[in-house]
């Protein structure tokens, strides 16, 4: 708890904080590792994935290291309160997740890929937590920019959701909605374990491999 909050909780619109019509701070211009964009547009023909899988430093590594990912951000979503900070994200009030924007070339590796690293590189039966990282904005999430991004998740979900039954896991808690808005993340968070070598953010897979 925290000010009353149960963190836990996931704040309706209604109680959200308003935010702001601008964002407070700078995010930075140059991705730390690939050399590309951190607040672009994709190229033509590639495409725009958005995943929530807890602490944002190490999933977006994660995510930098596959072929064919141009660039990767961190950011917020999910929510409803406009132009987050982290520690608004951090009290439980805003509705928003930690989240990675992925910009990948689908003729290099498709969208049914980066789901099979999203569902193997965390644990999505752990509701509003993963590991001892407790709050809504580590809930397990899909944001997707198509009709077909969201047919593709489903059908993942759904095939991912046998594998952890038959391994003894319980419900998936992910959601998954069409992306509203994305809010980037303060600079100091972007590619933070390339800046910060030694920086902790664990990773909370659960070795169920999922097969499509």
């Amino acid at each position: 708890m925290i000010f009353g909050q149960d963190k836990t909780r996931l704040v309706t619109s209604d109680d959200a904080l308003r935010g702001r019509d601008t964002r407070p701070f700078e995010v930075g211009t140059t991705h730390a590792v690939l050399g590309t964009p951190i607040e672009a547009d994709p190229p033509a023909g590639y495409r725009v994935a958005v995943f929530g899988l807890g602490c944002f430093w190490g999933e977006e590594k994660t995510f930098w290291e596959i072929p064919g990912v141009w660039s990767t951000s961190v950011g917020y979503a999910g929510g409803s309160t406009p132009n987050p900070t982290y520690e608004e994200v951090c009290s439980a009030r805003t509705g928003h997740a930690e989240v990675v924007r992925v910009i990948f070339d689908p003729a290099v590796v498709t969208y049914e890929q980066l789901l099979k690293v999203f569902w193997e590189n965390h644990d999505p039966t752990q509701g509003m937590r993963q590991g001892n990282d407790r709050g809504t904005q580590y809930r397990s999430l899909i944001r997707t920019t198509s009709d077909e991004q969201q047919a593709a998740a489903e059908a993942s979900r759904a095939a991912y959701q046998k594998a952890m039954t038959e391994r003894g896991y319980g419900e998936i808690t992910t959601t998954i909605e069409p992306l509203q808005t994305y809010y980037y993340a303060e600079d100091y968070h972007q590619q933070y374990l390339a800046k910060n070598p030694f920086g902790y953010c664990p990773i909370h897979a659960t070795g169920v491999e999922y097969a499509g």
